[in-house]
């Protein structure tokens, strides 16, 4: 039996993660404890999965440790890093209009949410990325152009390979010792088993809605782009999870 459960959702596996979650938000959703920094099992499967040879020849023995704060991260050399989910949602008030219309097209729509959470929250949907103040995980999350979608996060760091200006160029230069250890975006993508968000050639990314030009809004415009969105999403998930689970095992 693999030590890597790709079933597990570390959703469920958090304690209290659900507890008021359709009160948080006004009302959209959201958990008052986050899995990244408290869920000691995700914080164990990113230290058995990564810890492995680089790309540039170097071996990455992670260590489990947690800040000041009590955040779970890991450690190794002088890299810290810490867990952060690649799946986004779209839960926001700001998205109002587009979720009136998806609860109409689904009568079931918290509970359609609910299973689409659980999903994401599975290692196929989970990375490690240098943690500090304004990091990859939070300026992902902050950019008009990006919004946390795993598709234009990943063609970001395939243009920071080529030297090319994006929307997280500043952060992403400042990690250049961390980029540095994959030698080049294939060792990257082969390294996180991201293979199946790229072509086989690696020189594009699989966009998902949109252009992926990372200057139109990267938010879907109707109903019919959100399930293109949310469907490509969950297709990328079962095939990371099952790279992960075949490398495992």
């Amino acid at each position: 039996m693999s030590i890597i459960d790709t079933n597990l959702n570390f959703a469920d596996d958090t304690k209290d993660y659900w507890n008021n979650f359709w009160e948080n938000n006004n009302g959209y959703g959201s958990s008052n404890i986050d899995p990244d920094t408290n869920n000691k099992k995700l914080q164990k499967y990113h230290q058995i999965l990564w810890s492995k040879q680089l790309p540039n020849g170097e071996y990455m023995d992670l260590q489990p440790s947690q800040d000041s704060y009590g955040t779970n991260i890991l450690l190794w050399k002088d890299f810290v890093l810490s867990s952060d989910s690649l799946i986004n949602g779209f839960r926001w008030p700001t998205m109002k209009s587009l979720i009136d219309e998806l609860k109409v097209e689904l009568p079931n729509y918290q509970q359609f949410q609910e299973e689409y959470i659980r999903k994401a929250y599975t290692i196929g949907g989970m990375i490690v990325f240098p943690r500090h103040r304004n990091s990859i995980n939070q300026r992902r999350g902050c950019s008009p152009f990006i919004k946390d979608r795993v598709d234009l996060t990943i063609e970001c760091i395939r243009l920071y390979y080529e030297g090319k200006e994006n929307p997280l160029s500043y952060v992403l230069k400042s990690d250049e010792k961390f980029f540095n250890l994959f030698n080049d975006f294939k060792g990257y993508i082969n390294y996180f088993y991201l293979q199946d968000i790229v072509s086989e050639d690696y020189k594009k990314v699989n966009i998902y809605i949109g252009s992926g030009n990372l200057k139109d809004s990267p938010l879907p415009q109707n109903t019919k782009e959100w399930f293109i969105w949310h469907d490509k999403t969950i297709d990328f998930l079962k095939k990371r999870n099952a790279r992960i689970a075949q490398a495992m095992s």
